[in-house]
């Protein structure tokens, strides 16, 4: 806990909650949501129900059946669940199961409902990392499988097609470190085109048999399972297809605000709905068809499909950024908030905040996108891995809500607790694929679960073996050792976490070595709850040549540290830093010195001068 006297003043805290986006036209944030939040779902189509009647047969009960489930899926798991239960509980204007964690730090305090909110959003955010690599990889392959209903290329092999969907992967990542700002306001518009090219392909084929729209009563769905009664449980776990991305409404809510999400929300709802409905009716007519998207297409417009198979391409690449943006976005947030190692970052936007670039998980994304391609190699033995991920984090975040409503809204407890009831029945369903390619998503997820636990434990652990002195404590000899007039000339930096509490290394080097300059600085960096907004303060005189400089920021924001004390007049002879050295035997401790030794340390992510850093040794035994 900071002491008081470290937080802001007020004047400072005002400038910092006033940094607030200003919002776009209403037309304007529903075209950028469909870009960058509803890519995934909108991608769907592609292959769910291409995917669910490989193994059902398409009947007239079967087919009704299965739009039932389909449209209440939306309905429950997405309308419900993320447009109107969590997009009301934001954080700071910020969606997401870190939101949810935050708003349950702030209610109970502490307890051990607290720690369970810890621990599931760490596994929460594990599987979306995790489903950020099956995503691409999905949606990309089943655009690219169209290929095969392009007269002439019907007999084109599983590798040449793996190949065109790995060499579009690989374009898609090595993009990624020049930025998306150039292209980002073009995703809106390749949307709506893609959204409004599935609601008339639907609509044409709903003509020729308009009874089809009754399958959204919940009566069929009810039929289908007590007509095929296990069976029909196990086809849940690929009905989950069509909400994946769903999860995005909530996570992207801080970019874009919930008002244009919610209103995009409900046109794409429409469209989504619309086309599955037509694509039943085209099953039902054309029961040995393949893909059932691209076939529907073909046979309406035969001269349109290859301008369609394009935009489906350029759907999917959409889709896929919008999650490696999301990815660069969740990491950025862990390294800020203590929960990840700190990573290399890029920041490749003078306009939109959201947009870094990670180096090295852009490049491990990559290569494990096209390892899970060779692995799985076709669309639909892939969305066999895919459900497992989507229904956890759903889950994860139906909990989280549940807790936070307990202690608000009671009302809208019970209906998040149905919600969470379906999300369970869903998941269960998920599991029935484990020997199918369902275990990848837990593979993938404990990756990035087993760093998050190693590294907020070691920091933690090697924190209290620090042992920082207080400012009071330090001050007594530091004043000493200043008294006696042998300072060095010009001013020295240093890096404390909290400015109150000296960490062992400025007591090891001012201290124990009596290396002290005419002007010392204590720089301090706080991140606060708001995604965006730099704040600084200087505090000067806090002892005889001692001055506090601390800064606040968002987040999401990343810091330029010399443009900052350059504002303030601050030129800086000399930087110290500390570094640990990390002695153990412990077999976990090891993993966390490894990580402290493969990453970037504090120097090179806020990319200072390097002639004039100068490390600080300390041993410390784990």
């Amino acid at each position: 806990m900071n002491d008081p006297k470290s937080t802001p003043d007020k004047d400072v805290q005002d400038r910092i909650s006033s940094h607030i986006t200003e919002p776009d036209s209403f037309w304007g944030g529903i075209i950028k949501s469909m870009g960058l939040v509803f890519g995934d779902i909108g991608t769907s189509p592609i292959y769910t129900l291409t995917v669910i009647f490989t193994l059902t047969r398409p009947t007239q009960d079967n087919v009704f059946g299965i739009l039932s489930l389909v449209f209440w899926t939306l309905t429950l798991l997405v309308t419900v669940e993320y447009a109107w239960l969590a997009m009301s509980l934001g954080h700071k204007g910020q969606g997401g199961e870190i939101a949810l964690r935050e708003i349950l730090i702030n209610t109970l305090k502490s307890g051990r409902l607290v720690s369970l909110s810890g621990f599931l959003t760490f596994v929460g955010v594990s599987l979306l990392l995790g489903d950020g690599v099956i995503t691409p990889a999905i949606s990309i392959l089943s655009a690219v499988e169209g290929i095969q209903l392009i007269p002439g290329f019907e007999t084109t092999g599983e590798g040449t097609l793996i190949f065109i969907a790995a060499l579009i992967a690989v374009a898609l990542f090595v993009f990624q470190q020049r930025g998306t700002d150039r292209v980002a306001g073009s995703f809106g518009p390749i949307m709506l085109l893609w959204f409004l090219l599935l609601t008339a392909s639907g609509l044409a084929s709903i003509l020729a048999m308009p009874g089809i729209v009754k399958a959204v009563n919940p009566y069929y769905a009810v039929n289908y399972f007590t007509d095929n009664g296990f069976a029909a449980f196990l086809v849940l776990s690929d009905v989950i297809l069509c909400a994946t991305g769903g999860e995005a409404l909530y996570a992207d809510m801080g970019h874009l605000g919930r008002k244009p999400i919610i209103r995009a929300w409900y046109f794409v709802f429409f469209a989504l709905v619309i086309n599955y409905l037509g694509q039943g009716v085209f099953v039902l007519q054309h029961p040995e068809t393949k893909f059932l998207l691209f076939g529907m297409i073909q046979k309406q417009a035969p001269l349109f499909y290859i301008p369609f198979l394009i935009i489906t391409i350029l759907a999917t690449i959409i889709a896929s950024q919008a999650i490696i943006s999301g990815i660069f976005s969740i990491v950025y947030q862990g390294i800020t908030t203590r929960l990840m190692p700190l990573l290399r970052i890029k920041f490749t936007s003078s306009k939109l905040q959201s947009q870094i670039y990670i180096g090295s998980m852009n490049w491990m994304l990559m290569c494990a996108v096209i390892f899970i391609m060779l692995i799985f190699r076709r669309s639909e033995n892939l969305a066999a891995a895919y459900g497992l991920a989507v229904m956890g984090s759903m889950t994860i975040t139906g909990i989280l809500m549940i807790l936070v409503f307990s202690h608000t809204t009671k009302w809208k407890t019970w209906i998040a607790s149905f919600v969470v009831l379906v999300d369970f029945i869903f998941l269960f369903s998920t599991f029935s694929k484990f020997p199918y390619g369902a275990y990848w998503s837990i593979i993938l997820a404990l990756i990035p679960f087993i760093i998050m636990q190693v590294w907020t434990n070691g920091q933690r652990f090697l924190f209290r073996s620090l042992k920082p002195l207080s400012l009071e404590t330090f001050l007594v000899s530091y004043e000493q050792i200043y008294g006696k007039g042998r300072t060095l000339p010009g001013s020295a930096l240093y890096f404390t976490r909290e400015w109150n509490v000296v960490s062992p290394y400025i007591v090891h080097c001012i201290i124990g070595s009596g290396i002290v300059y005419e002007r010392n600085i204590f720089i301090s960096i706080i991140r606060t709850e708001h995604p965006l907004g730099i704040e600084t303060q200087l505090r000067e005189g806090v002892g005889t040549g001692l001055d506090v400089f601390e800064i606040w920021a968002g987040y999401m924001d990343v810091i330029d540290i010399e443009h900052l004390l350059k504002k303030h007049g601050i030129q800086e002879k000399i930087i110290f830093y500390g570094i640990e050295d990390i002695v153990t035997h412990n077999p976990i401790w090891r993993i966390f010195s490894l990580i402290k030794k493969t990453t970037p340390n504090f120097v090179q992510f806020y990319q200072l001068p390097a002639r004039k850093m100068h490390g600080v040794v300390t041993r410390i035994e784990m």
